[in-house]
């Protein structure tokens, strides 16, 4: 691609993420993504999907696929994500993302996406049996970020490379078809407490809901009892707490579950680790209990409440799909011009 710095973009501020509706969502999605969301949304406009499209870049039970979308936005709502001021929705009810990622499709380039580690990750040894979309979705990321122009998008460190192929599809769309500053080269949001939760029972693993042990996680709709009893379980090692960070960070299960004290209570990692150096979990892990069950059981408590009666969720999930379309059509119909398709209204 030509090596040009990129004309500035001139549009407003707007933040866009998604979590995919492929399962329970757990601690780690709440501390590395959702806690952010609700952050975020006082600071610009803010998009928020439920990645469905994405979800069944592997195989997802049809019948369960629909009540996992209503769970992810349950634990939206339910977290402080407000529908008035954000919009909540879910992917595939607003066609424009598909659309502009076949346009992007035509715009990436192999090499690009061979570079793409979580790929070959997922994929393992049976890349051939693959589903072309898995290899692909970091194309329909491109196209989430860029229907709606979001000049910021909140990211792990694991997606960081994928927004890098979205500023590299961006400024070769604005380059290939005259177009300098039309599509945002987008910034990551990847600062804040507990933007990476590790497994509790691997700490160099991150905590996931395809992990098959359940104890590896604690899941928003975990009771106060089962929230309690995997800090218990948790893994850790027989020494007592270190005095400083560098000496945590040689051990992972500990660092771990420092690290979600801390972004639990809103505090310094180096905060809380000096309040409890020197205890053992013997003390530690009641402290740290007692804080996830207080936090966490309201979350759990209401999204029950609202997955019992979804009528709720549907409606703030139409009125995001009106918004997400408002903004994501223009964009798409803007794009069609400048690649030069027929337009049937002119």
């Amino acid at each position: 691609m030509t090596e040009t710095a990129p004309a500035p973009y001139a549009g407003p501020k707007r933040i866009l993420s998604g979590v995919q509706t492929s399962g329970s969502l757990h601690l780690g999605n709440y501390l590395g993504a959702i806690v952010k969301f609700v952050r975020l949304q006082e600071e610009a406009e803010c998009f928020y999907f439920l990645a469905d499209l994405h979800a069944i870049t592997v195989w997802q039970d049809p019948a369960k696929l629909a009540g996992q979308m209503r769970e992810v936005a349950a634990a939206f709502i339910a977290s402080g994500v407000n529908p008035n001021k954000a919009a909540i929705f879910p992917q595939s009810a607003v066609p424009e993302h598909a659309e502009l990622a076949w346009i992007f499709n035509c715009v990436a380039r192999l090499g690009w996406l061979d570079r793409m580690t979580q790929f070959k990750e997922k994929s393992g040894q049976h890349k051939e049996r693959s589903s072309v979309g898995l290899y692909t979705y970091p194309v329909l990321q491109a196209a989430d970020i860029l229907v709606y122009k979001a000049t910021h998008v909140p990211v792990g460190e694991d997606q960081k490379q994928h927004l890098e192929l979205t500023r590299d599809i961006a400024q070769k769309f604005n380059n290939d078809f005259g177009a300098p500053g039309f599509f945002p080269i987008t910034e990551p949001v990847i600062e804040g407490p507990g933007a990476r939760i590790m497994s509790l029972r691997d700490g160099a693993a991150k905590m996931s809901k395809s992990d098959p042990s359940d104890n590896s996680r604690i899941n928003l709709l975990d009771e106060a009892d089962a929230i309690a009893q995997k800090i218990r379980k948790a893994k850790t090692d027989p020494e007592p707490l270190p005095e400083t960070l560098d000496e945590l960070k040689l051990r992972p299960e500990a660092d771990n579950l420092v690290g979600i004290y801390a972004a639990l209570a809103g505090r310094p990692k180096a905060e809380v680790l000096a309040q409890f150096t020197g205890q053992g979990f013997g003390a530690f892990k009641p402290a740290l209990a007692e804080l996830a069950v207080e936090r966490m059981r309201p979350i759990g408590d209401e999204m029950r409440r609202l997955m019992a009666d979804p009528t709720e969720i549907d409606k703030v999930l139409k009125a995001g799909v009106e918004k997400a379309r408002a903004v994501a059509g223009p964009v798409v119909a803007e794009t069609k011009t400048l690649v030069g398709f027929w337009d049937a209204k002119a």
